[in-house]
């Protein structure tokens, strides 16, 4: 029987296409699934193991088969063999000199003398594909010792940690454009005027009711004022909005109704209140709230301020 695919194509179509079904039918993730779990690996490599020696096994009992035939049956066996088209038979011929094999009718040329019950061996040379991947090899490692430890290059760690870096670099560059990626550490006052305006519109759906529109505080603090319970600034605002007021008697934690960037410009708009004046205003809670970020002589002011408060009560 003529095969007009040779072995060294049929091998591998088979073998990516067993791999191909294996990758479908195991869930990995991002990742393929020899890399996520070894024992696919382990599997892969047996399969080909396998097809490989059946392979050898189909062409042994073809040589075997041949040598069997009489001269006239083995005329006609090549002759249908030398029937393959040009281009195949072009590709067989590379594929033949790159295997080093002596064709079946010259391989009484390197028959050994010895044999074991019959059985005789052939004294093939190694494959020239072989060798040339041999030689590759040396002339790899030889510039891989001169690269790595004789110049000193950049090795495996060190582009992990030049990747690293990069990583980091690349993460706060999103961060700028990911507004939903902010939280209380990184959150920054808002100044544009859509952001403010986008905060109103949420401060008046869930924030009026406890603080009036105006901000003068009702059943929440007055937010017009210097003094803040839990802090002031954009960064313990922000805090309180996500993760709520005081334990039993505070206000509740927004972080599940409201995303990250709505809380910013919620609390950016808040913080537009200090200053003005409410029709009315609740007393003052908790202390004034000093930015540890701005000159000694506004800290000053802010505490002359506070014991002016007292005074007048």
């Amino acid at each position: 029987m003529r095969n007009l695919i040779p072995s060294w194509i049929r091998v591998p179509v088979v073998f990516f296409i067993i791999a191909g079904i294996v990758e479908y039918t195991i869930d990995s993730g991002e990742k393929p699934a020899f890399m996520e779990q070894p024992m696919v690996l382990l599997f892969l490599l047996l399969v080909l193991l396998i097809i490989i020696a059946i392979e050898a096994i189909v062409a042994s009992i073809k040589n075997v088969l041949y040598q069997s035939l009489d001269a006239e049956a083995q005329a006609r066996y090549d002759a249908k063999n030398v029937a393959q088209p040009k281009a195949l038979r072009w590709i067989n011929k590379i594929y033949s000199k790159l295997l080093g094999s002596k064709p079946i009718e010259e391989e009484h040329e390197i028959i050994l003398d010895h044999n074991y019950d019959g059985i005789k061996e052939l004294d093939n040379n190694l494959p020239p594909w072989w060798l040339y991947g041999f030689y590759a090899s040396i002339i790899f490692g030889a510039i891989y010792l001169v690269r790595f430890h004789v110049l000193n290059g950049d090795n495996q760690y060190d582009e992990l940690e030049t990747d690293l870096a990069q990583a980091k670099i690349d993460i706060e560059e999103y961060k700028k454009t990911a507004k939903d990626l902010v939280d209380f550490n990184t959150v920054e006052l808002l100044a544009d005027a859509g952001d403010l305006k986008a905060g109103q519109k949420i401060y008046e759906v869930n924030c009026v009711a406890c603080h009036k529109a105006d901000g003068g505080g009702g059943i929440g603090p007055n937010l017009t004022d210097k003094h803040w319970i839990l802090g002031g600034g954009i960064k313990n605002v922000f805090k309180t909005i996500s993760e709520g007021g005081r334990d039993g008697k505070g206000m509740i934690a927004w972080k599940q109704s409201l995303k990250p960037s709505e809380m910013a410009q919620v609390a950016s708009y808040v913080l537009q209140f200090e200053g003005t004046t409410p029709a009315e205003p609740k007393a003052a809670e908790g202390d004034i709230w000093v930015d540890k970020n701005v000159s000694t002589e506004d800290a000053t002011e802010a505490v002359t301020v506070e014991v002016e408060e007292l005074k007048e009560d």
